[in-house]
């Protein structure tokens, strides 16, 4: 594999898929209609910096990966289900965004900070154990928010479509036939996948934090807030390291949590849904094959 930002990567969308390459990335969405529409959606330059090729600095590509590529994605494939009056954009979605972005911070890093200060504080414990039990905790809020989510139909669906991504992106590595029948063979899950950087993520932020010692509320708060890039860096280094030496039992045996963690957050697709992912793969691969012949 290339030394550089790992080449093709995806997202799950609202009845659709994002693919996404180097320079090119492209969405797929399955109409109301039953027609599949596919639009490019333009990279930014940060895509092409120096930064995208610096070890540990290069994760940060992938945090702006899934905070503003992805979320753009899945309000333009929102978008595309709804009727005009329906649709979100302007001021409402900027403030939906920012909305979810902070009560994510809020929910999956202060929150599980503020209960490892309280038992530092009022029940005597150790900096070693309340940073523990907040790592603990963070990860039990990931595990029960990705399970419950599970369970609405419409994010059912969505788990599917990333199922079609994951088999779509495998199929192309094996230098196989991207067609629905012979993509349906591959496995739903990944090396690369999301879910398994969010595990990572999770792991390398309860060793960081307990390097801090102890930390007043207010400074123990900020740090983790301030430390989400450096975390995101060490977690893709990690998710890209094990991706590459899958050949070793025992890099095999350090990603077994991640890939099985991905049973909460793929399903097996249908064959229309297949199509979509391919359609998607396609166009991106269509587009950077034309850039590189320009």
């Amino acid at each position: 594999m290339e030394d550089r930002l790992i080449a093709y990567g995806g997202q799950a969308v609202i009845e659709g898929v994002l693919m996404r390459g180097r320079k090119a990335c492209a969405m797929a969405n399955r109409a109301p209609d039953g027609s599949i529409v596919v639009r490019m959606i333009p990279l930014g330059g940060i895509y092409q910096s120096r930064l995208a090729k610096i070890p540990f600095l290069r994760g940060l590509i992938l945090l702006w990966d899934a905070l503003v590529l992805g979320l753009r994605a899945l309000t333009e494939a929102a978008n595309l289900q709804t009727g005009e009056n329906e649709k979100i954009e302007g001021p409402t979605l900027y403030l939906t965004l920012a909305l979810t972005f902070l009560l994510t911070i809020g929910i999956f890093f202060l929150t599980p900070a503020g209960v490892g200060w309280l038992t530092e504080r009022y029940l005597q414990w150790s900096p070693w154990l309340s940073n523990l039990l907040e790592g603990i905790v963070r990860l039990v809020f990931l595990l029960a928010y990705l399970w419950g989510i599970g369970f609405l139909s419409d994010i059912r669906r969505v788990f599917a479509y990333h199922g079609a991504e994951h088999k779509t992106i495998n199929a192309y590595e094996a230098g196989a036939d991207l067609t629905p029948a012979s993509v349906a063979n591959f496995s739903v899950v990944h090396t690369r996948c999301g879910t398994a950087f969010l595990l990572t993520l999770v792991v390398f932020s309860l060793i960081l934090f307990s390097l801090l010692g102890p930390l007043p509320l207010a400074w123990r708060l900020v740090s983790r807030v301030l430390l989400i890039p450096v975390v995101a860096g060490l977690a893709y280094e990690y998710i890209r390291w094990t991706s590459n030496h899958m050949y070793s039992p025992l890099v095999r045996a350090l990603a077994a949590p991640g890939l099985a963690l991905q049973g909460l957050t793929t399903r097996e697709p249908d064959e229309k849904m297949l199509e979509v992912a391919i359609a998607a793969f396609q166009a991106m691969r269509k587009a950077e094959e034309g850039d590189s012949d320009g």
